[in-house]
Order: structure tokens, then C-alpha cells, then sequence
């Protein structure tokens, strides 16, 4: 896969940017935050598309939030959009990126490989090195 254009990603949260212990936030996936905030520094736009509602999904953003990632849209396909309940309530993305995909959700340095086409650079002129430098901007 190779998206030349900047994209609109649906982005699970309990099991997918953090491990699942809904009701409470589990801890946050490996580079799942420097994923996120990848995508969104290279112009695609973020939904969090998640079961939680209410307080529930008020703590999941504001927990995202405060590790740097403002969704674009919560649960709707774009912030102005008024979710009629007599209809279905899948929403427009070109990608959803979720733990209830086959095979499960991958990991995230694989999922920004395959939304970017880029192969991580290990030789990185950062001070820090690893495995998922790639990811640090």
C-alpha cells in the first residue's frame, strides 16, 4: 500500500491505542502515541472510533489529549456532523485501524510502514537510536 494523498484514519481506542481494560484506560500501546502523532504531523487526518460513550469517552480523549493527539473527529465522520440514531452509524474513513481487524491490530511502527510506504531509518542523525527512531521527528 502507497497513499500519496493525506488520508482520514479511524483509530479504535480500548485494545488498539491502549491494551483493553475498558472500563479503565489500559496502558498505552508501544509507540501507538508517536504512531499517531506521525500520521498527524504528515497531514492525515485522525478519528477516534470507539464503543465509549458518555464520561467514558470524555476520559479516553482527554487521555489523548494529554499524550499530544487531538482527534479530528470523535465517534463521526467530521466534527460538525449530528449522529441521527435512525440510521447506521458507520462512519466515512479510508482507513480504521482496530484490534477486531483478522489477525488483530499490528504493530504500530507496521502500520505507519504500511499507510506511508516508508521503511523506518535506522541510521537516524538523532540522538536517540532503536528500533522505532523512524518514528521521532
Amino acid at each position: 500500500m502507497n497513499f500519496q494523498d493525506k488520508l482520514i484514519i479511524a483509530v479504535d481506542f480500548d485494545g488498539t491505542i491502549v491494551e483493553d481494560g475498558y472500563p479503565k484506560i489500559g496502558k498505552p500501546r508501544i509507540f501507538a502515541f508517536e504512531t499517531l502523532k506521525r500520521l498527524q504531523d504528515d497531514g492525515h487526518r485522525l478519528i477516534l472510533w470507539t464503543y465509549r460513550s458518555g464520561s467514558k469517552l470524555d476520559e479516553a480523549v482527554k487521555f489523548c489529549e494529554d499524550k499530544g493527539i487531538q482527534f479530528y473527529a470523535v465517534n463521526k465522520s467530521f466534527p460538525e456532523e449530528k449522529f441521527d440514531y435512525s440510521k447506521s452509524r458507520k462512519i466515512y474513513a479510508d482507513i480504521f485501524i482496530d484490534d477486531r481487524n483478522i489477525g488483530g491490530v499490528l504493530g504500530w511502527g507496521e502500520v505507519y510502514q504500511l499507510i506511508t510506504n516508508e521503511t523506518p531509518n535506522m541510521k537516524s542523525n538523532q540522538k536517540k537510536k532503536g528500533l522505532f527512531s523512524f518514528l521521532r521527528k
